[in-house]
């Protein structure tokens, strides 16, 4: 397998001319990624060598994006002043958008995107990101997960495009180009993650075993990983599961033998959260992890350990040298060394209108309508519409996690439009307004129910986990809010907002139209847009839909590759206005 992008020789002979002058402190430093908080002064960046710093939950950088750039410039400031003046990588988890920033464009989580089907799009969504993660100060995204999902209990799902392998590559291709490729300069570095099985672990535990064999992961889960480096992804990052008992991030065999050897990937292989202190110390190092998150207090642990490793033999030097090579590599490749910092005319791109037109075409594609009885949709603008549910009106809810904080937000954030906003754009009478379900409404056409799952993120997410917040069906609530409309003979609209297909068979029946709309992101009124019949349905399902809990009982939930448990729907299934796509 070669990548697209080939080796620059004279970036490779700097590489080799700076590695001859490295100190055995100074490579290590280029392998420790801290947080810009708590993990690390500004004269330790100097000091220690550091080569990456994240920003992730806790304190902002600054109040606008401008302070952001600033606080990023004073880091890099102090890493060029070292005595080889490298510079810094600045990554963030811009997992749908910019979405640590508040003011940016927030697309639909990728199992939207991977509804819509659209190659383009999702290069372009990618390239809008790569911009406005550029404006608040980064060069280095966590980003696209090209997981594939076994099982719906897993808290990740809506972070993977879908359960089909070959779709998933093909989106995952188009997303490390959008990153990576600005007019034929590069953007920010890609990551595609989490490597490998992270979506297909034993009853959807987030982090936990994964049971397949080594030919199923090839056959199953491999192929968007070759599609990303044949694209010329910057980074990989090593997933938090085991694979039959053995940690990913100490897998020799796949990071090393596999991923370096025979898939020639010429990148850096990043860890997760913690992994120096989590997954093994530095047995993770001689599996062949390049860039360590060294946070939480593991920085000195991972500095100290890694060196009297290499000072006593059980680390080779090589392998040290080869982690090194990489990053740098990358580095060249952005051209940090020329332009180490961020550009302050991008800043006034965050969040502007063709920015949020492209999101609100991506929410649009996204959506995929399962039921439509005696053509209850489209919407005109005479019907008399209430919206129901504390959904239909909060940007927060609507966009999932991963959305201004890491477990997401149940408030509206700036910039955002809801869909009941939406919704008032387009009805020539006024729309009333149901939060609750206890508003006493008769005088009405439409109920249309906004019904979901509040925000989460990794395992918090996981139905059945540790945390066991969550669960394959409606809330109670919820489901009240569709009966009490139902019994009062209005029809009834139901707008499912979730980061995964839920069993909601009963209140399909009950319904005299449903849609899935997952994680729309910031562009609620991109839903009106189709519910009035200004734009068709698009949008198929990225994963078989299952029809009950009891189809649960396994390891893995109704998969289209599974043909022992039948779907409600199967891949690839969803309907316009007037037939089956």
């Amino acid at each position: 397998m070669i990548s697209k992008i080939k080796k620059d020789i004279a970036i490779e002979e700097k590489i080799e001319a700076l590695l001859q002058q490295m100190t055995l402190e100074e490579k290590i430093g280029q392998m420790s990624q801290v947080r810009h908080f708590d993990d690390i002064t500004l004269e330790e960046i100097k000091t220690k060598y550091i080569g990456s710093v994240i920003h992730t939950q806790g304190p902002l950088p600054g109040n606008d994006a401008l302070e952001w750039q600033e606080k990023f410039s004073q880091m890099q400031q102090q890493a060029l002043e070292t005595r080889l003046g490298i510079p810094l990588l600045f990554g963030v988890d811009a997992v749908h958008g910019q979405n640590t920033y508040e003011g940016a464009t927030i697309f639909p989580h990728n199992i939207g995107l991977g509804a819509s089907g659209n190659v383009d799009l999702v290069q372009k969504a990618a390239a809008i990101t790569a911009i406005e993660s550029q404006a608040t100060g980064f060069n280095w995204v966590f980003s696209p997960c090209v997981a594939i999902p076994f099982n719906e209990k897993w808290g990740r799902v809506y972070e993977a495009f879908s359960e089909s392998a070959e779709l998933t590559a093909a989106l995952t291709r188009a997303s490390v180009k959008g990153h990576q490729d600005q007019e034929g300069k590069f953007g920010v570095m890609a990551t595609a993650k989490h490597f490998i099985g992270d979506g297909a672990t034993d009853f959807g535990i987030e982090g936990g075993n994964t049971s397949l064999s080594q030919e199923e992961v090839f056959q199953r889960l491999l192929l968007p990983y070759q599609a990303a480096i044949e694209e010329g992804v910057g980074a990989i990052m090593a997933s938090f599961n085991t694979l039959n008992g053995i940690s990913m991030h100490a897998h020799k065999a796949l990071l090393t033998d596999l991923l370096k050897d025979k898939l020639n990937f010429e990148g850096m292989i990043v860890s997760d959260w913690k992994a120096y202190s989590r997954f093994g110390g530095n047995d993770i190092i001689n599996a062949g992890i390049d860039m360590v998150m060294a946070v939480d207090g593991d920085l000195d642990m991972f500095q100290e350990g890694v060196k009297i490793g290499v000072l006593n033999g059980e680390i080779p030097e090589e392998r040290i040298d080869d982690a090194v090579r990489r990053i740098l590599r990358q580095k060249y490749r952005l051209g940090l060394f020329d332009d180490p910092y961020p550009d302050k005319s991008l800043i006034e791109k965050i969040g502007k209108k063709d920015h949020r037109d492209l999101a609100r075409q991506a929410v649009r594609e996204s959506l995929v309508l399962l039921k439509n009885e005696n053509n209850a949709l489209p919407l005109n603008k005479q019907t008399k519409v209430v919206v129901v549910g504390e959904f239909g009106n909060n940007s927060g809810l609507q966009s999932g996690g991963w959305t201004i904080n890491w477990q997401g937000s149940t408030e509206n954030y700036k910039g955002a439009t809801t869909i009941l906003e939406g919704i008032r754009k387009f009805s020539e009478y006024k729309v009333i307004y149901d939060p609750d379900g206890t508003v006493p409404v008769t005088d009405v056409d439409v109920a249309l129910v906004v019904v979901g799952e509040t925000p989460y993120a990794e395992f918090f997410g996981d139905i059945g986990g540790e945390m066991n917040l969550f669960q394959l069906t409606l809330t109670e609530r919820h489901q009240n809010y569709i009966q009490n409309y139902v019994e009062r003979g209005i029809p009834t609209v139901v707008l499912l907002i979730s980061g995964r297909p839920l069993v909601v068979t009963h209140e399909i029946e009950q319904s005299n139209a449903f849609i899935a709309a997952w994680l729309p992101g910031s562009e609620g009124d991109g839903i009106a847009e189709v519910l009035y019949g200004a734009y068709d349905f698009k949008g198929k399902l990225p994963h078989s839909w299952p029809k009950s809990v009891e189809d649960y009982h396994g390891k893995y939930g109704p998969n289209y590759w599974d043909d022992t448990i039948m779907p409600l729907f199967p891949l690839g299934f969803g309907l316009s206005y007037d037939k089956i796509l």
